[in-house]
């Protein structure tokens, strides 16, 4: 189970990294070349999904399955990217915003089909982190994302998070953040809560990675710098170990 292994890692400090791959961007050659760096850096998981996605998460989930050995974890923009040949769904609720559509609204729709594919659940509690530029899930979501120097919000907001009974907390930066969740965001909200918490968005090289691990993030995700230069991934899978 994708969530026993994670509680597992954290409870012995194994610091971790997923991958998000977009289907919409997953071209044969991209594919190719993504999953020999998967076989040769072994991420610990990888993520499909995104805020606005027209492809088919299916297929993207079924090469990914076939050609690495790496647990595929569903990381869904809305109701309609689910696929029941992934290991587990982050079940996501963005306690961040006031959208009830992104609160419940939208896993209410997802429920009935996710129940039925028999599929690993983890509730999540999403956290939308301003990082500088307005990203696609906020605007997708039409919501505000938590200002980058608010640490007091974002501890509140992470607390209740966990007293809701949800399993992790994600501080999200955005898809292509100008800059990631800052290390004293991070370190304020590990100092609060006992849950795994994953942290991601404007993570392009080892050295940003290693703040966010430092400042007490358990898993890492990355995703854009993969479609602009995967010889960086090398670099920032590495960092792990250092931990």
């Amino acid at each position: 189970m994708i969530y026993a292994q994670i509680s597992k890692n954290r409870e012995q400090g194994k610091k971790m990294l997923a991958v998000l791959v977009d289907p919409d961007k997953c071209n044969t050659r991209f594919l190719t070349d993504f999953t020999a760096w998967v076989r040769a850096s072994s991420p610990d998981f990888i993520f499909v999904g995104g805020s606005l996605v027209m492809e088919s998460i299916d297929s993207v989930v079924h090469c990914l399955k076939t050609e690495t050995d790496v647990p595929v974890v569903l990381f869904p923009g809305n109701a309609t990217q689910l696929s029941p040949d992934a290991d587990a769904l982050l079940f996501l609720s963005l306690i961040s915003g006031r959208n009830p559509e992104y609160l419940i609204g939208q896993q209410v729709v997802a429920a009935p089909q996710v129940r039925r594919s028999g599929i690993e659940v983890i509730p999540v509690g999403y956290m939308l982190i301003a990082g500088g530029t307005t990203t696609s899930v906020e605007y997708m979501s039409n919501t505000s994302p938590i200002p980058h120097g608010k640490n007091d919000i974002a501890v509140a907001t992470a607390m209740a998070g966990e007293m809701l009974g949800l399993k992790m907390l994600y501080l999200e930066g955005g898809s292509g953040a100008a800059q990631p969740v800052s290390e004293s965001m991070i370190a304020a909200v590990r100092q609060n809560i006992s849950l795994p918490l994953i942290v991601g968005g404007g993570v392009r090289d080892a050295q940003a990675a290693r703040k966010i691990y430092g400042a007490g993030a358990d898993l890492l995700v990355v995703g854009n710098v993969l479609e602009k230069d995967l010889s960086q991934m090398k670099a920032i899978a590495s960092v792990r170990n250092e931990f």
